[in-house]
């Protein structure tokens, strides 16, 4: 598997999403437009990060060279929504219709590196307002693990699923988790955590 950059792929127009810019000052992440993906560009990285605008539709031309990337060992740090099977096994997202406060209470499930040593009560909201991190989840995969649930079901709204050829997929089903700010200082943990979990160096 390649150890060069991670690719960003950016999927609206306008600037990329702030988040970005950390993998890129750090020569550890390239972005790219998902119109300008290519199939060398999954070939020659260690993973990559989509973001909640992602072209689903248009990106199941990918799904092939994803599958690829992950047999391999490779990952890929999901942001959003679920709506189409790109790798055998993926569900559409479920949301919480109607969400209530108590709905969007967040719980963790199972300890990971991305959130060592945050409180994850501490995304409940943002600049005072709930339900930005996540009003739904996207179903485990069989052999995923739940990372943080949300509401009193404690649906899976964080999950990571290692593959039989060793690479892994995170999902969280909400706003993109870098691009989220706020007046809790442990926001700023998790961007550099998720560019290391996606590199391989966190995780493995």
């Amino acid at each position: 598997m390649s150890t060069g950059r991670i690719l960003l792929i950016h999927s609206h127009f306008g600037p990329p999403p702030d988040f970005f810019q950390y993998a890129v000052d750090r020569d550890a992440g390239i972005v790219v437009r998902e119109r300008d993906l290519t199939p060398a560009m999954f070939e020659d990285t260690p993973g990559f990060i989509t973001t909640s605008h992602l072209d689903q539709v248009g990106f199941l031309a990918w799904s092939g060279a994803v599958q690829a990337l992950l047999a391999r060992g490779g990952r890929w740090f999901f942001n959003g929504h679920i709506l189409r099977e790109f790798v055998p096994g993926l569900r559409p997202f479920v949301p919480i219709v109607r969400a209530r406060r108590a709905d969007l209470v967040l719980t963790r499930l199972a300890e990971h590196p991305i959130f060592d040593g945050i409180d994850q009560t501490d995304f409940e909201e943002n600049n005072g307002v709930a339900g930005f991190y996540g009003r739904g989840h996207n179903p485990l995969p069989a052999g995923a693990v739940a990372i943080n649930g949300v509401g009193p079901q404690r649906f899976p709204l964080d999950w990571e699923w290692t593959l039989p050829g060793g690479g892994k997929m995170f999902s969280h089903a909400g706003n993109d988790i870098g691009g989220m700010s706020g007046p809790n200082k442990t926001h700023a943990l998790v961007t550099p955590r998720i560019v290391a979990w996606t590199l391989g160096e966190l995780g493995r």
